[in-house]
């Protein structure tokens, strides 16, 4: 585990929340000169602890309003369940994140799409026709009070 600073974590919570940050207001926030905070960033970079940026889509303005978590549970724990069902969720649109997790589950989904019906689409025809899925669990969100994700 790399060790940071105050200033470079102060460095991090600064970009979580604008990636876009121009390098001398983001120097002032953190009460750096531009050529230090710079310097900062950088090896924070090359340390690969900021390992990209990316930008924050909003998905209602897409058409996509609709979002729920969704747990799988696969009848096989061989490798070659785990990779044909991994290939199916990344080819599928619906799916804008997808995390291999411990418990009762294999699989915790964030799916995305326009409504229920499509939601529905997506359960029955895309899920449903999965040759090793047996538990599809929904939690549709419904207010998302706080959401750091970039």
């Amino acid at each position: 585990m790399t060790k940071i600073d105050e200033i470079d974590a102060r460095i991090l919570r600064e970009l979580a929340t604008d990636a876009k940050i121009p390098n001398v207001r983001l120097a002032a926030k953190v009460g750096l000169s531009p050529s230090a905070c710079l310097r900062r960033v950088q090896e924070l970079e090359r340390q690969g602890i900021v390992a990209g940026y990316r930008a924050r889509i909003d998905g209602k303005l897409l058409g996509r309003s609709f979002v729920a978590y969704v747990m799988v549970g696969l009848s096989s724990q061989k490798k070659a369940a785990h990779a044909a069902f991994e290939r199916a969720i990344r080819a599928s649109r619906e799916v804008v994140e997808c995390h291999n997790v411990t418990g009762s589950v294999e699989y915790l989904l964030r799916v995305e799409v326009h409504d229920l019906a499509a939601y529905k689409h997506f359960h029955t025809e895309i899920l449903g026709g999965l040759q090793d899925v047996t538990v599809i669990t929904t939690y549709v969100v419904m207010a998302s009070p706080k959401d750091e994700r970039a």
